[in-house]
């Protein structure tokens, strides 16, 4: 990755960052306006100086169905879009997708390309892999700059019905669990603080429940009720500092709990978010035992870290009031910081802003029912240019709750950590219980997606994970054999030996890292690693997993299913077994054609060793017919040297290579048997190869790709490699003909279609022999940013 290749990353999101600027000169100010202070100059152009170099990015992922059995194969398609608005970002290009146990231990990994801002690809699920619920994960190279609460999460169901019982002992019960969010992030001594709570079950599901707070004394001083998803808030006044105050929690069905509220403070701030009217919202800040009884504050709102609102504002008898216009806040959810006059962020708050606009999407069949092995005729329309996936499962019990939506993952849960249950509720129509709802939902969110010393620092820190904006970048360090110690300034040669090689390099770094970046590099895999091994034999180099291992904190219970599914299990267990056994086409991988062009282009002189006298050796094979290589003997041995024909000065020890693989030690080429090579290469000059310089480069390749025999070095590093995953086209019959329509191979499918690429108003897609209700669910983005999503169900009834 050059720092070239990184100024044009950020220069993707200037355009979508000029609301920085704008909200800069538009401020709203509390009480009556206030004469900018230092505060504004240094905040905020600070965090759109931020913003612009390291700008949000997020990925959404959509799965073919909520469940699968195990040795079914789950598709899936990734959108990857800027902060806010959603607009598609085409600049990484490479998307990491994980399955995870309960553990959080990765049982699938896989890369996939993505171009034009969208890829896709599949996971075969093993068939021992054990029944339970799995997590399934993506993100790109730079999203792992962030939190891992951030990536992308979705549940899937998993049942392996090839044990007797296909599911795991259950275990005990987890407990269930509270917890409570002071508004704004702190209960200050005698100032009304509003408190949000999440109370959930072991798996982390909202519970009803109710109960009382109690001071240090054991009285009551507030009482509260969960209004949905066991989300809910109180307010109060804590009258003394210290920890003491505690709730005694009822829950339905279970022992009642005691949970101990955050410590009081007994100075601080209060940040408290009101709707003042129809069209403003009033930020109310509270402060006691500051020192400073005028001091002046200063608030930033912002929405996928762009800047909407930025405003100051004084205390005043301890109080200061925002008034925030609702238009100048964009859609989603907006992050209100409260920073003091010492500009340490002091208070945060959120706030949803339902978008105003979706992407209109309409499906619809041409029948309701159908028969088996008809042809079904989808319609899709869309409100303008659209990028689209659809997917068409059978609805059983195993697979009737549960999927992913684009439009509350981009607008809602994507900037929220945890689990959001039933995430489409906050975006429906307005109503009382709704905005009480999502206020709740926003009273239980910590701080923001970043920290503010990395914003506020006056020098940036360095980022770990480089944008992948040209493909896969391979990983690695470094390090003393003996020590283990990083090293700095070793050349490091990384090659895929064979006919058609590739080959890159890259110089290690202060801290022993170095990035080779392969966008070539597909499928399973060989590598080799080596420094020069004829002068760095006290190196080791070690590859990296290009994957995140930083994860989420999401609880998940055990998969229990009821008595009552056995049919549908049963059933999707023939489904699956018939499916396995006789289906006529097995899609396979497909990567694309081999760069048949050798990195170094066409060379100065080029040799098929067929077309010449074949010698016993290649000392004679070099120094009868090959010019612009001289074979010198010294005392350890063969020494090659190149006439540069630009200077006409000898350039001594070129690269030499072997089926792409440098070799270092002259000896070892010149002892391979000249009738396993085919062809010799030499470039006669220096030549620049990314931060390295060759003085000249001679490239065997041998008839196989296999390095004629010749082992690799011992000091070098051989590890088998997954690139990126090759596309794999889904497949499903056609029942376009009598013959097709009669033929007695067997069809239980549950997926009847796939497209991760849908275009054209009219897709068509057969229906199998498996009778029952087919759900169709239809995902898209706009170029504009807009998401939009529907579903509906057609029947297929069984044959007369």
């Amino acid at each position: 990755m050059t720092d070239r290749s990184f100024l044009t990353f950020c220069r993707l999101q200037t355009r979508l960052l000029g609301a920085a600027v704008a909200g800069l000169l538009g401020l709203s100010t509390a009480r009556a306006q206030q004469p900018a202070d230092s505060l504004l100059p240094a905040i905020g152009p600070r965090f759109a100086a931020y913003s612009q170099r390291v700008p949000a990015e997020k990925l959404y992922l959509h799965v073919d169905r909520p469940s699968y059995l195990s040795g079914e194969t789950m598709w899936f398609k990734a959108y990857t879009v800027a902060g806010n608005p959603h607009r598609p970002l085409a600049a990484s290009k490479v998307a990491y997708v994980e399955v995870l146990n309960r553990e959080n231990v990765p049982v699938l990994q896989t890369k996939i390309g993505l171009a034009r801002a969208a890829g896709w690809g599949s996971l075969v699920l093993p068939s021992s892999l054990p029944s339970g619920h799995y997590t399934v994960r993506a993100y790109t190279r730079w999203m792992q700059n962030g939190d891992p609460e951030l990536y992308f999460h979705t549940t899937v169901s998993v049942v392996n019905t090839h044990t007797q019982s296909g599911l795991p002992a259950a275990g005990p019960a987890a407990a269930p669990d509270a917890h409570f969010f002071p508004e704004g992030g702190h209960l200050v001594q005698g100032l009304l603080s509003r408190v949000g709570f999440k109370i959930t079950d072991g798996a982390g599901h909202g519970v009803a429940a109710t109960g009382v707070v109690l001071d240090p004394s054991g009285a009551r001083v507030a009482q509260f009720a969960t209004l949905r998803q066991g989300l809910g808030s109180f307010s109060f006044v804590p009258s003394s500092a210290g920890g003491g105050y505690r709730a005694e929690i009822k829950l339905a069905r279970r022992p009642p709990i005691v949970v101990s509220l955050p410590v009081v403070e007994s100075r601080g701030y209060v940040l408290r978010l009101e709707e003042g009217s129809a069209e403003r919202l009033r930020l109310v800040v509270q402060a006691t035992g500051t020192g400073d009884a005028d001091e002046r504050l200063f608030l930033l709102a912002h929405a996928g870290q762009q800047v909407a609102v930025a405003a100051t504002g004084q205390l005043y008898e301890g109080k200061a009031v925002f008034s925030v216009a609702k238009t100048g806040l964009a859609d989603g959810i907006s992050h209100f910081t409260l920073f003091n006059s010492r500009r340490q962020p002091v208070c945060e708050r959120l706030y949803f802003r339902p978008p105003a606009q979706q992407l209109r999407l309409a499906a619809q069949t041409d029948k309701p029912q159908y028969g088996p092995r008809e042809k079904v005729s989808l319609r899709l329309t869309a409100a303008g240019p659209a990028n689209l996936s659809v997917a068409v499962y059978q609805l059983d019990s195993l697979s009737a709750a549960g999927g992913t939506n684009i439009v509350p993952y981009l607008w809602l849960t994507s900037e929220l950590r945890g689990v959001v249950e039933n995430p489409e509720y906050y975006l429906t129509s307005p109503s009382r219980d709704r905005a009480e709802a999502t206020d709740n939902l926003m009273l239980t969110q910590g701080w923001s997606r970043f920290k503010w010393a990395d914003v506020l620092a006056p020098k940036p820190a360095p980022l770990q994970h480089l944008p992948e904006l040209n493909g896969h970048v391979v990983r690695g360090q470094v390090v003393l054999s003996a020590t283990g110690a990083p090293v700095a300034n070793v050349p490091v040669y990384l090659t895929m030996p064979g006919r058609y090689f590739q080959l890159y390099n890259s110089v290690s770094r202060a801290d022993g890292s170095i990035r080779f970046e392969a966008p070539d590099l597909y499928g399973p895999t060989q590598l080799i690693v080596q420094p020069n091994t004829e002068r760095d034999t006290l190196y080791r180099v070690d590859l990296l997993s290009p994957f995140s291992t930083r994860y989420a904190r999401r609880p998940s219970a055990p998969l229990q299913l009821p008595p009552g599914w056995a049919a549908s299990l049963r059933q999707r267990h023939v489904q699956s077994e018939v499916q396995l056994h006789f289906q006529s086409k097995t899609p396979a991988y497909s990567t694309p054609l081999p760069d048949t062009a050798t990195f170094y282009g066409k060379p100065d002189e080029r040799y098929f060793l067929d077309q010449f006298t074949r010698f016993k050796t290649l000392e004679e094979v070099m120094r009868e017919y090959v010019p612009g290589v001289m074979v010198r003997m010294r005392k350890d041995g063969f020494h090659f040297l190149v006439l540069d024909h630009n200077s006409r000065n000898l350039l001594e020890n070129p690269l030499v290579l072997l089926d792409g693989m440098p070799v270092f030690d002259t000896n070892k080429i010149m002892a391979v048997d000249p009738l396993k090579i085919k062809r010799l290469d030499v470039i006669t000059a220096r030549y620049f190869h990314g931060p390295l310089v060759y003085n000249g480069v001679v490239s065997y390749t041998s008839y196989k790709g296999d390095l004629g025999g010749v082992p690799p070095d011992p000091y070098a590093l051989l590890q088998d490699y997954e690139g990126l995953q090759g596309q794999r086209e889904f497949y499903a019959p056609r029942y376009d003909t009598p013959q097709a329509v009669q033929s007695r191979m067997p069809d239980f499918r549950n997926l009847l279609y796939w497209n991760p690429n849908a275009s054209g108003e009219e897709l068509t897609f057969y229906t199998s022999d498996q009778a029952g209700k087919y759900r169709v669910v239809v995902q898209g983005l706009s170029p504009n940013g807009s998401a939009g999503t529907t579903s509906f169900d057609f029947e297929v009834k069984p044959a007369l």
